[in-house]
């Protein structure tokens, strides 16, 4: 296996706050590193992160903060021109000057990681070039794309992407496993506040508090609207740090899955929670989403829900035997296909993919 020198610019690394970037990035990264590969993480230096990180040296990558595009370019364009691969993700400032000034200097694989994938093609529809604009998406190697399934063929063929591959988020089992915990709620949710997601988290765990008095239940997340009127049932905690996402999930007899609107309508959009969540022996009550079934299967390893009445219909009805086999199944699934190492090598192949690809062009080109 070669090992490679990887430089990722991305959103962030050093803070989980109000996103869900930084859990992605250091569960591929730690699997990357334990595969022998050298990681170098490049991260704006913003005040909002800034105030806000619970991971400020990740311990399996060197991580470098920066305070401009003027200034990454000053101190890391030889390094990023000799790297082996440059991952630039979404939702990184400036991430269109960025690009375009990693794909004219990097001589290695260059490569877009989109982790907002059904949104950034929304924004791309829409005219709306804040990371990612349709000239710039061509020049890289790889758009390595959060969603899988269909809206693969779509970038390649709306967009020009020149390769699209899924790399879906992943776990890592070191950090996320069951654990003897009592179980606190009948249903909680860890998620951000997102205006387009706020409907389903009422219809699917504010509703069903509200017909049950006597259940538990609790909504872990960031920047949540004060005008929410939550049922007295339900615990509000405002931010979880990664640390402590196992014992949240470990206090849950289920957990609650939503997906955004526009992940929906492209599906294959599996959330880092989700994962999180099997991984640690929870049973998940999600929405429906297509593709849903390429990941877990529905009412073997993953339950369904669509309205209050079915929320509450398994919170009250599903038996405790069978509500252990459904958590058993979904981790054993979860483990065997969407770990750190998986998706590790998963990027392994990708790299050596878009190698061999640029070799043969550079080839026919002497």
């Amino acid at each position: 296996m070669a090992k490679y020198r990887f430089v990722f610019l991305g959103l962030s690394i050093t803070s989980s706050w109000g996103n869900g970037h930084a859990t992605t990035y250091r569960s591929l990264i730690s699997g990357l590193t334990a595969r022998g590969h050298d990681v170098l993480f490049l991260e704006r230096d913003v005040p909002w992160y800034a105030e806000n990180r619970d991971l400020p040296a990740p311990p399996y990558c060197t991580t470098k903060l920066y305070s401009s595009t003027a200034e990454c370019r000053a101190r890391f364009g030889n390094i990023i021109r000799d790297a082996d691969v440059v991952i630039v993700g979404s939702y990184v400032p400036d991430g269109v000057l960025l690009g375009t000034w990693v794909t004219n200097i990097a001589r290695g694989v260059k490569a877009f990681y989109d982790i907002d994938t059904p949104v950034t093609l929304a924004k791309l529809q829409r005219g709306d070039d804040e990371y990612l604009s349709p000239a710039l998406l061509p020049r890289y190697d790889m758009y390595l794309s959060f969603t899988g399934g269909p809206t693969l063929q779509l970038i390649e063929k709306r967009f020009g992407a020149q390769r699209a591959r899924v790399l879906y988020c992943s776990v890592d089992p070191a950090v996320h496993y069951p654990e003897p915990c009592q179980s606190d709620f009948d249903l909680g949710y860890l998620g951000t506040y997102a205006e387009d997601r706020q409907a389903t988290l009422d219809s699917l765990l504010s509703d069903p508090a509200r017909k049950w008095p006597e259940g538990r239940f609790t909504v872990a997340g960031a920047m949540y609207p004060k005008s929410i009127k939550w049922p007295s049932n339900v615990q509000r905690v405002q931010h979880l740090p990664p640390k402590d996402h196992r014992r949240f999930y470990n206090s849950l007899r289920f957990t609650l899955n939503t997906t955004r609107a526009d992940m929906v309508r492209a599906g294959y959009s599996p959330s880092v929670r989700l994962f999180e969540a099997a991984a640690c022996g929870t049973p998940i009550i999600s929405d429906y989403w297509p593709g849903i079934e390429s990941i877990l299967t529905p009412e073997s390893e993953i339950l369904v829900a669509t309205s209050p009445q079915e929320v509450l219909k398994h919170l009250r009805q599903t038996k405790d035997a069978d509500r252990v086999a459904i958590a058993e199944r979904a981790r054993k699934r979860i483990l065997a296909a969407h770990t750190s190492a998986h998706r590790a090598e998963e990027l392994e192949n990708y790299v050596s993919e878009a190698l061999a690809v640029n070799a043969k062009t550079l080839s026919s080109a002497v």
